[in-house]
């Protein structure tokens, strides 16, 4: 099936536009946070898949065509279930492939779709999506497929716009429920904006319902919204199992959720105000159009005032939960305190003036350091180092194994949840946290690090 003339990705120019296009043109898509495995086939020749995974709930869900079991010259051989249909990759300048799904019965429930692009998956980082759109063509059925990296921007797009947990794996979304959710959380509010506007209160309402909490507010929020979910008193980390996948769940989930939400009411209100000011009167189409045009800088602004706020957000909020939870262990730290070079560590473990003083290993303090997210800006800790213990923890999950080598060649431990230690729960997906020595859990630093120096930090 030819599909170059029907289907037309061109003059879009960026991957956020081919997003809102396939959301835009498509009734299902199915999104995949890509494993170790699904990404190294295309990077190393010796590699046994060749291809995504696919589990099995998705595999049989209705979202593929229906597989049929392939022809064997062995009759005794386990059977080969598989199914071919065409893939077209606007990234890849509209290439169209044959790509297949194909069941291997002998190896149980493993699914492998192959036939795809290398180019598209060779240079991913860990914890990328790949995601494919489902459309109904003259020509029967075709499958849009797109590769989103996991540091680019088009990350926090696509789970804000379908609400994708931290945890999140491989789901099947249908876009007329996404949309009809997203409008259905809109027009609430909106109702209550129009009224507020039409009272002449649009500034009052801006100030006391549609205000931002500060990050502070907001952290302690959404960790109160936690222990009632677990039904905790504290987040004590000597008292929980995965404390860091509660700091995950906490910063990168509850209060994200929270965040959202209330950007969203800021911002809506905000709008309004700039297009059509604080005092009500009534409107022509002529009008409304010349105030939208007129008001298209300061709109603007706001958007990119609103992708600022997220990014800058983040990294306060994942300090605000863990000195929460180092309080509520009773683990004594000082917070930001200015070292001889300048620097300042977000904690340092007990005191800076122990640290200074106590050079005896196992008793020594330590600097712990945060970072929501790593990329280049991890390098700024060894400078924070010095000669003492450095210890840096994160929820980011797209490090590749060189920069955790490059942390063990400068004797920094990375820290971070359970959950991205462990094995996933789907089959063969793991990232490359496991099997570096200077990777450790928050539990373990709790246990192993933290609780055997407390005695003489007393």
């Amino acid at each position: 099936m030819n599909l170059q003339g029907e289907l037309n990705f061109d003059g879009l120019s960026s991957d956020t536009e081919l997003l809102l296009r396939l959301f835009e043109t498509s009734d299902r898509v199915l999104v995949k946070k890509l494993s170790n495995n699904d990404r190294d086939w295309a990077r190393f020749p010796n590699k046994h898949q060749a291809g995504v995974y696919i589990p099995q709930e998705q595999r049989e869900g209705g979202f593929f065509p229906e597989l049929s079991v392939k022809e064997r010259l062995d009759p005794e051989a386990k059977p080969i279930r598989e199914s071919f249909f065409s893939t077209v990759w606007p990234q890849n300048g509209n290439e169209e492939k044959r790509s297949r799904l194909v069941h291997y019965t002998s190896k149980g429930p493993e699914t492998h779709l192959t036939g795809l692009p290398k180019s598209l998956f060779c240079d991913l980082l860990p914890a990328s999506f790949f995601l494919m759109a489902k459309q109904q063509r003259a020509g029967g059925t075709v499958f849009i497929c797109m590769t989103i990296d996991s540091t680019s921007e088009e990350v926090a797009y696509l789970e804000d716009l379908l609400s994708l947990e931290p945890d999140f794996i491989v789901g099947e979304f249908d876009t007329g429920v996404v949309k009809q959710q997203e409008q259905e959380g809109i027009l609430g509010f909106a109702d209550q904006i129009v009224a507020a506007w039409q009272r002449g209160e649009i500034g009052l309402f801006a100030a006391t319902s549609a205000k931002m909490p500060t990050t502070l507010e907001l952290a302690h929020i959404a960790r109160s919204k936690f222990m009632d979910i677990h039904r905790r008193k504290d987040i004590n980390p000597f008292e929980m199992d995965c404390p860091g996948d509660a700091l995950r769940e906490i910063s990168r989930s509850i209060e994200w959720d929270l965040f959202r939400e209330y950007q969203r009411q800021e911002r809506a209100v905000q709008l309004v105000r700039i297009v059509f000011g604080d005092e009500p009167k009534a409107f022509n189409a002529i009008e409304i159009m010349r105030r939208l045009t007129d008001a298209l800088a300061e709109i603007d602004k706001l958007m990119l005032s609103a992708s600022q706020q997220r990014k800058s957000r983040a990294g306060y909020s994942y300090e605000h939960h863990i000195e929460a939870m180092l309080g509520a262990a009773l683990i004594p730290f000082e917070k930001q305190v200015v070292l001889e070079n300048k620097k300042r560590p977000d904690f340092v473990l007990p005191s800076l003036s122990y640290a200074k003083r106590v050079k005896i290993e196992n008793q020594q303090g330590l600097i712990l350091s945060a970072k929501t997210t790593l990329r280049e800006r991890w390098k700024q800790v060894e400078r924070e180092k010095g000669d003492r213990d450095l210890y840096l923890t994160t929820v980011d999950e797209n490090i590749p194994a060189s920069t955790i080598e490059d942390m063990a060649r400068i004797n920094v431990q990375l820290v971070i949840p359970e959950s991205l230690l462990s094995e996933r729960k789907v089959a063969g997906l793991k990232n490359e946290y496991a099997g570096h020595p200077n990777v450790l859990t928050f539990k373990e630093f709790c246990e192993n690090v933290v609780r055997p120096r407390m005695g003489f930090w007393k």
